[in-house]
């Protein structure tokens, strides 16, 4: 399986802009800019992207492995705060957070626990990623 997306920038860094879209035209032509990277400006950002990708890939992973173990999830709520900091003359992506809040019927804590870090651990895109990554699970 492989899926793409694609980015066009024009302009110098400062006061070019960019769009970004996904093969599934999910996102089209959405923008994104040094404001949007590193200020409050509108559109996107690469960080956000990766947030996105990885809280989402984070949850499926926990439903499936909470299906192999005999539960139904009713939700999973996860987020990921991607830290970006100047290191080595440049930036780089050196820590993601996941903040997880789940509800799920009939499960104990130390097990939600397990299958939470089990889930955090297996799924590909904290896989792919370099970045140290910390999470706080919650079972509502």
């Amino acid at each position: 399986m492989k899926r793409s997306a694609n980015a066009v920038w024009k302009g110098s860094i400062k006061e070019g802009s960019g769009v970004v879209s996904t093969q599934s035209g999910v996102l089209d032509e959405t923008q994104y800019s040094f404001k949007s990277r590193f200020e409050s400006g509108k559109g996107t950002n690469p960080e956000e992207l990766i947030g996105a990708a990885h809280a989402g890939c984070y949850a499926m992973a926990f439903s499936l492995m909470l299906g192999e173990a005999g539960y139904e999830p009713n939700a999973i709520d996860a987020k990921a705060e991607v830290s970006l900091v100047e290191a080595d003359g440049g930036f780089k992506v050196d820590k993601i957070h996941l903040t997880v809040q789940a509800d799920i019927d009939g499960i104990e804590q130390d097990e939600f626990e397990k299958l939470a870090e089990d889930a955090k651990k297996g799924c590909p895109i904290s896989k792919l990623l370099n970045a140290e990554i910390t999470m706080e699970a919650t079972l509502n």
